[in-house]
C-alpha cells in the first residue's frame, strides 16, 4: 500500500504533461479557425408526466420555482447555478436548452450572438439543424440539433435581436 500513493502521483504527473489526443489542452488547426460561440443561459428541459408532482419533488431537493405557470403545465426551477424546466406534454424527450440573449435570471443581455448567427456558424461546421430558424427574420427564434445519440439540443432565443 505504501507504493500506491507514489504511483498515483506519477500517473497524475504523466497525464498532466501528456494531454490526451483530442482533449481541450491540445490545440489543433481546426479548433483555432473556428469562431467562439456563446450559447447563452443553459438549462435542462425535462419531459414530465405530472408537472405538479415533479415541481414538488424538485422543491424537496432545494429548487425554487423561478418562472412558468403550473396551469400551463410548465415551470422553471432553480437551485444555485442549476436550472431545470419541467414540461408536461410539450416535448417527446428531455432536452439540453440554451437561451442566447438571456442571463440566468432571464434578463436580456446588452450584447449577445443572435440565434440565426449561431445557426449559420453551426452549419459551417457541418451540423444540420433538425428544425431550423428562418434566417431572414429578426427577433425571437429557435433551432434544434440532435447529438449523435439523438438527444435534442434546443437553441431558443426569446430576446429581441441585438
Amino acid at each position: 500500500m505504501r507504493n500506491a500513493v507514489p504511483c498515483f502521483v506519477l500517473i497524475v504527473c504523466y497525464c498532466a504533461s501528456n494531454p490526451v489526443v483530442g482533449s481541450r489542452t491540445e490545440a489543433t488547426n481546426e479548433d483555432s479557425s473556428q469562431s467562439e460561440i456563446r450559447l447563452g443561459n443553459f438549462s435542462v428541459s425535462l419531459n414530465v408526466k405530472d408537472v405538479v408532482a415533479s415541481k414538488e419533488f424538485y422543491e424537496k431537493l432545494g429548487f425554487k420555482m423561478s418562472g412558468g405557470d403550473v396551469k400551463s403545465k410548465y415551470v422553471i426551477m432553480q437551485n444555485d447555478s442549476s436550472t431545470i424546466g419541467l414540461f408536461q406534454g410539450m416535448f417527446e424527450k428531455n432536452s439540453l436548452t440554451y437561451n442566447p440573449g438571456w442571463d440566468r435570471d432571464s434578463k436580456t443581455l446588452p450584447k449577445f450572438q443572435d440565434v440565426r448567427d449561431i445557426q449559420k456558424e453551426f452549419k459551417k461546421r457541418g451540423l444540420k439543424p433538425v428544425v431550423a430558424a428562418d434566417e431572414s427574420t429578426r427577433g425571437p427564434a429557435f433551432f434544434m440539433l440532435a447529438d449523435p445519440d439523438g438527444n435534442p439540443i434546443l437553441i431558443d432565443q426569446h430576446a429581441a435581436t441585438p
